[in-house]
């Protein structure tokens, strides 16, 4: 499947998700924890946002002054924006997703993940089209009658 299409099921799929389970555990404590619930995971979610983005910073700071590239913090940045996001999302599931997004270990791991399968990935076929254009053969044409 491609990408595009499992992405729009995601989306399609992810909010009847959400609201059958705000439904049932609302039926099992009650309307009002469950919105307090739902309201502490989105403010505990904006602390550690703001936590990790700023020691996620700090790092990339480090690296830079040390002339180190900041190839996890680059990375992690944008996780730890996603997660973020989808903890202000009303929602368990998201909850669950964007906690696992802002917790350091787990982010490393899905950071680790995307270099090496998409970033290696890329650079390799840079290093293709580089390598293709290096194949030219230089030369003067002129055309004698």
């Amino acid at each position: 499947m491609k990408t595009f299409q499992t992405l729009f099921l995601v989306v399609l799929i992810i909010p009847f998700a959400e609201i059958y389970l705000l439904l049932q555990v609302g039926g099992i404590i009650g309307a009002f924890p469950t919105i307090l619930l739902v309201v502490f995971t989105a403010v505990l979610g904006a602390w550690l946002l703001r936590q990790q983005g700023f020691a996620t910073f700090q790092r990339f700071q480090e690296s830079l002054a040390q002339g180190e590239i900041p190839a996890y913090e680059m990375v992690e940045g944008p996780i730890i924006l996603v997660g973020g996001a989808l903890l202000l999302t009303p929602g368990f599931i998201t909850d669950i997703i964007g906690f696992a997004c802002l917790i350091p270990q787990l982010r490393r791991k899905i950071a680790q993940y995307v270099i090496e399968h998409y970033l290696v990935q890329a650079g390799a076929h840079f290093q293709q089209a580089k390598a293709a254009e290096n194949n030219v053969l230089e030369g003067e044409f002129s055309k004698e009658e």
